[in-house]
């Protein structure tokens, strides 16, 4: 049997300068629309300024927080040398990462039952990308 893959480039928009977006079911969709019924997908964020991260996905307050506590720990304004002005976006996305891995059973992400896969922006509102790798 030969193995089955599919990757695909998303589009997204952030609303706010610092913003994290569900992009759980867009995720699925491309897992789905792969066929893929036992294998590995794939997030990745190419850009330097952004992240994507697994987390809590029933209570809202849960991103509020996470989001507030990024902030207190990387002020936007501090004696940030990078000459663009954007420093703390580029040291959130360092913390958060650029990629996941979910496995795929049955068709489906395996996540837990409260996980959401996130798209997080620290330099919004913009649009950006996202790439979605599914592996069999």
């Amino acid at each position: 049997m030969a193995s089955a893959a599919k990757s695909d480039t998303l589009t997204i928009r952030s609303g706010k300068r610092a913003d994290a977006i569900d992009i759980t079911e867009r995720v699925q969709d491309v897992v789905r629309e792969s066929g893929v019924e036992t294998g590995l997908c794939q997030v990745y964020v190419p850009h330097t300024t952004a992240g994507v991260f697994i987390n809590e996905n029933a209570d809202p307050e849960a991103l509020r927080d996470i989001l507030n506590t990024l902030e207190a720990l990387v002020p936007w304004e501090n004696d940030y040398r990078h000459a663009e002005g954007n420093a703390a976006a580029h040291i959130k996305a360092s913390l958060v990462g650029t990629s996941q891995t979910v496995p795929i059973r049955n068709g489906r992400l395996t996540l837990g039952r409260w996980q959401g896969i996130y798209f997080a922006d620290f330099d919004g509102p913009r649009e950006r990308h996202f790439q979605v790798t599914v592996l069999a």
